[in-house]
């Protein structure tokens, strides 16, 4: 069956190449676009109570599921147009997205989860420091996906 489909991609390349290409471009919109509504959403955790607060939060961890997912078929799309297209992985900047991409997974492991667990606790906790760090920590991811974005759009030549 992978024999089949790998003759598929190679046999019909170039049809499936731009197709390939708009997957790889939704992915990447799915994977940062949500994050953008999060930040109006800040504020309103900071003072939202109860079922509001938790339904803030869900919301957070929606959006922190869906970019992993979307995340996995930007990856395997990006892998597929680099063997379609006969990118070499020496490629500046591929590697320098692959760099950022190993980077920016094991800081979203730890950034988000954990404080929204925190800020779903009933115990007494600091809630304008965990906001602070899952403020941080959204921006911080924010900025990581756009140098990925920058890196894939201008294709730099960084050495």
């Amino acid at each position: 069956m992978l024999h089949c489909f790998i003759h598929l991609f190679k046999f019909g390349g170039s049809i499936l190449y731009p197709w390939l290409v708009f997957v790889h471009a939704v992915s990447a919109l799915v994977s940062i676009g949500p994050f953008i509504v999060l930040i109006p959403m800040l504020g309103k955790l900071r003072t939202a109570e109860g079922s509001l607060l938790h339904a803030y939060l869900d919301s957070f961890q929606f959006v922190v599921r869906l970019s992993k997912h979307s995340g996995h078929v930007l990856v395997i799309s990006g892998l597929l147009l680099m063997w379609l297209g006969e990118w070499p992985w020496k490629t500046p900047w591929i590697a320098g997205t692959f760099i950022v991409l190993f980077g920016s997974l094991f800081f979203m492991a730890r950034a988000f989860s954990p404080t929204i667990r925190r800020l779903r606790q009933s115990e007494p906790y600091d809630r304008t420091a965990l906001l602070k760090k899952l403020s941080r920590s959204l921006y911080v991811y924010l900025f990581i996906l756009v140098v990925m974005l920058w890196l894939m759009m201008m294709k730099p030549a960084l050495w």
